[in-house]
């Protein structure tokens, strides 16, 4: 597990966020507008994914998750990461990215794919060792 205070481990990766998707989303436009106007914003992804969750349609959430999770990879790859280290919940253009792979983790347990729901877990807590209690996952 990578450490916030490991001085020899990567630096943080922030990502740029959208602001025309998050401005969008914020002034109350749909969810599915904006991620169709804007399919590389994992906040979209995400706003759709919760809906879905909290509507108990986990296939659908599923896939909206999956979606912005993979947006997000190549965000964060874009930005240097290499698969590993720091992604900080507390730079809010993370928030979208690390959503999606709360909504994924919850979606795959719904659904029994319990190997899908670890990894999500162990990204997150990689990711910040806040982030699960943040999204109600720990």
């Amino acid at each position: 597990m990578t450490s916030f205070g490991d001085l020899l481990g990567p630096q943080p990766t922030l990502l740029t966020g959208d602001d025309e998707a998050e401005l969008a989303l914020e002034n109350g436009v749909d969810p599915t507008t904006v991620a169709a106007d804007h399919p590389a914003a994992s906040v979209a992804w995400a706003y759709l994914a919760e809906a879905a969750i909290e509507a108990n349609q986990p296939v659908a959430a599923y896939a909206y998750a999956r979606t912005g999770y993979h947006r997000g990879l190549d965000q964060l790859r874009r930005h240097g990461w290499k698969g590993f280290g720091p992604v900080p919940w507390s730079h809010e253009p993370n928030r979208g990215f690390l959503r999606c792979v709360g909504v994924l983790a919850r979606a795959a347990q719904t659904i029994g794919e319990e190997d899908e729901y670890l990894r999500c877990v162990d990204l997150l807590n990689d990711s910040d060792p806040t982030v699960l209690a943040e999204l109600g996952l720990s």
